[in-house]
């Protein structure tokens, strides 16, 4: 793809240095480069201190329709809606509109034949990692990247042929390979539930996006899908791969499963014991990302002995479940990155049990979710709450008094800080501290890695 002297539009820079690492991509290949996002100058300063000594023209706090109408190429940030009416300028023109996993894939040197894809609403990070760190094991040149906050396409120059490639997919950028008729050789989907419903119209829209990850594929390729989750064994009779199940939960006859405590495997060989349960990292959920990053690694022809080795080195990521500090007997923890009330639900699943007390900030910005099972944990697992301002919050309190849960809520806070402190005052030695908001972070903060930030700097200063 010669870009050389092209004029490329980027838009939508953003703050997860996506769009950083596409503008210095593009800007290696000697292309023209403009940069449109409706944030301001103040807003993307962290990103646009970056690329002070670029050669690079931009269009903050607006979109120009001259800027669409005029390009060569345009590379869309996947936090942009397709439907965007500056989008389809530029279709009307026939000026290509492209996002970067896109065009990283079409440029690696076996294109998707080298590509694991993995997506999901819950563990897909945690997934993606896990197989990554049993990838790169088996082959230490191994690249991770895809919704990671990480260029996939800055990372071209050191993959080769024979270099495996583990993308992270959201349902947003898996939006670009329904267009392109294109899912990586060995695609994964974690679980399918409701999420991004601002974004979607409904669930079935939001699943077919997800689904993209195997609907392109041929029959030589693998689709590893859960089987305790009731959408993905829904979508399986759509899949053209040769399908690998996981279960925690059911006997399987072939694939991953648990066993007596044990990770296992299954197939025309029989039963290979993988590793004890009590080697991995905490919460039921994580069993599951280990099931799923077991299958894939197998797909992949990984040995059995490189994959435990892997899987019980692995220590977590930072912002899911994170013990930031034990203060006074009190340990607190940072699930920020659990922004739908499901993810929230399997937080209080792994650390509610005996008698201690969980506080939990909980709330934040609403996706067009539902907070009625959520409010049946808090309740069942008698989880007081400390609710943050906004559009999410008021749902919440809703479901709680549906719940007849309003006596959970321990209190109201406009800030994090003010909510820490709250929480602070009222737990004793042996309880637990949760920011896991079960809501995205729109409006407090730029991002749920900034939340998840602030309320480490808030604890650490406690």
């Amino acid at each position: 793809m010669d870009l050389h002297n092209k004029r490329v539009l980027v838009m939508g820079l953003g703050l997860h240095g996506g769009g950083l690492g596409v503008t210095r991509w593009l800007l290696k290949q000697g292309a023209r480069v403009t940069v449109t996002d409706l944030k301001t100058v103040n807003d993307l300063q962290p990103t646009l201190e970056q690329l002070r000594e670029a050669e690079v023209e931009f269009v903050l706090g607006e979109h120009r329709a001259r800027d669409f109408e005029n390009a060569d190429l345009i590379i869309r940030n996947p936090g942009v809606p397709r439907e965007t009416p500056f989008l389809q300028i530029a279709r009307e023109r026939n000026i290509p509109v492209r996002m970067e996993l896109g065009l990283f894939t079409e440029l690696l040197p076996r294109g998707m034949a080298q590509v694991i894809g993995i997506t999901g609403t819950k563990g897909k990070t945690t997934t993606t990692l896990m197989t990554g760190a049993i990838l790169q094991r088996a082959n230490p040149k191994t690249v991770i990247a895809g919704n990671l906050r990480v260029s996939a396409l800055e990372l071209l120059d050191q993959i080769d042929a024979t270099v495996p490639v583990v993308l992270e997919m959201s349902s947003f950028q898996l939006e670009e390979f329904e267009e392109l008729k294109r899912s990586p050789h060995i695609a994964a989907l974690t679980n399918v539930y409701p999420d991004h419903l601002n974004r979607y119209r409904d669930l079935d829209e939001y699943t077919w996006a997800k689904a993209q990850i195997f609907l392109h594929q041929q029959p030589r390729d693998f689709v590893i899908l859960n089987f305790d989750n009731a959408v993905c064994t829904r979508l399986r009779p759509k899949a053209l791969g040769q399908t690998v199940w996981f279960s925690r939960t059911r006997a399987i006859k072939q694939g991953a499963r648990v066993e007596k405590d044990w990770l296992v495997w299954l197939d025309e060989n029989g039963l290979n014991k993988i590793l004890p349960i009590e080697n991995l990292i905490v919460g039921q959920h994580n069993i599951e990302n280990a099931l799923a990053a077991l299958a894939i690694a197998k797909a992949w022809g990984v040995e059995s002995a490189v994959i435990a080795a892997a899987l019980r080195e692995f220590k977590g990521i930072p912002h899911r479940l994170e013990l930031v500090r034990v203060l006074n007997g009190v340990q607190y923890i940072n699930d920020t990155t659990a922004t739908a009330p499901q993810a929230t639900i399997a937080a209080l699943q792994t650390l509610a049990r005996g008698d201690r007390q969980i506080y939990l900030l909980a709330g934040g910005s609403d996706k067009g979710l539902p907070y009625g099972a959520m409010a049946k944990k808090i309740l069942e697992t008698r989880v007081q709450v400390i609710l943050l301002d906004g559009s999410a919050t008021e749902k919440m309190e809703r479901a709680l008094a549906e719940q007849n849960a309003r006596t959970q809520v321990a209190g109201h806070a406009q800030t994090l800080a003010d909510a820490v402190r709250l929480a602070q005052t009222l737990a004793r030695a042996g309880d637990i501290v949760l920011l896991s908001p079960g809501a995205a972070s729109f409006g407090m903060f730029a991002n749920e890695f900034e939340r998840g930030e602030q309320f480490r700097a808030l604890v650490q200063a406690l």
